[in-house]
């Protein structure tokens, strides 16, 4: 079966947001109903400024993950492994990402 227009989602992107804003940390929590990303930069004064927060509701942030660990494997697979540096200890009640 061939892949046609109706196969993919059209994707608007809002003149707001188009630009994209730089992060470099990620601090994610979640309860019962929802996880919560706090998209930050970090600051030479040992803070980070929440740049996005992005909302969702479980399925659609393990969907993202999924997307993610993909889009990572790819990435890998033509330019070679990320590297992670040592983190720091995450913020109470959080899971720091970098």
């Amino acid at each position: 079966m061939s892949k046609d227009k109706k196969d993919f989602l059209e994707v608007e992107i809002n003149p707001q947001v188009e630009g994209g804003v730089y992060i470099n940390q990620a601090l994610i929590v979640h309860n019962m109903k929802e996880f919560i990303f706090d998209l930050g930069l970090a600051l030479p004064e040992g803070k980070i400024r929440v740049q996005s927060r992005l909302i969702t509701n479980p399925i659609d942030a393990k969907a993202i993950m999924l997307a993610l660990r993909d889009n990572i494997a790819k990435y890998e697979e033509k330019f070679g492994e990320i590297k992670l540096p040592v983190q720091p200890a995450p913020h109470k009640g959080s899971s720091q990402v970098h």
